[in-house]
């Protein structure tokens, strides 16, 4: 079976940082793209970045451009997000996502994790 796990998720001042990892089992990890995304409270989960499986190219919403960073450890099948200069509005549950041919949209998943509660304080 596919199990995505996520940890490192938190309480955190804003201005703050947090990395997020997800360990992956059950599928052929460096052949799928994986991807983080986040559900803010009241509103639809988006994506926060992706991570192809191939050349590891990489996407980040606009929001978190320049602050977040994606990288995959094919060898200990593993995905982290590190999160810097944090702010109260990204408090959100973090997922992790997995798919042949993932992309940006969670649309585009078929295997998630149960998700890791990220809160930023003001």
């Amino acid at each position: 079976d596919v199990q995505l796990v996520e940890s490192g998720g938190g309480l955190v001042q804003a201005g703050g940082s947090l990395r997020l990892s997800c360990a992956a089992s059950g599928f052929p990890f460096a052949d799928y793209a994986l991807g983080w995304f986040r559900r803010v409270p009241g509103k639809e989960r988006e994506g926060v970045s992706v991570i192809g499986s191939s050349r590891g190219s990489e996407y980040y919403a606009d929001a978190v451009k320049g602050r977040f960073t994606i990288s995959r450890d094919n060898a200990k099948n593993t995905v982290h997000l590190q999160m810097n200069s944090l702010n109260p509005e990204e408090t959100a549950i973090y997922y992790c996502a997995a798919d042949r041919f993932g992309g940006s949209q969670p649309s585009t998943y078929h295997h998630w994790g149960q998700g890791t509660q990220v809160t930023v304080s003001s």
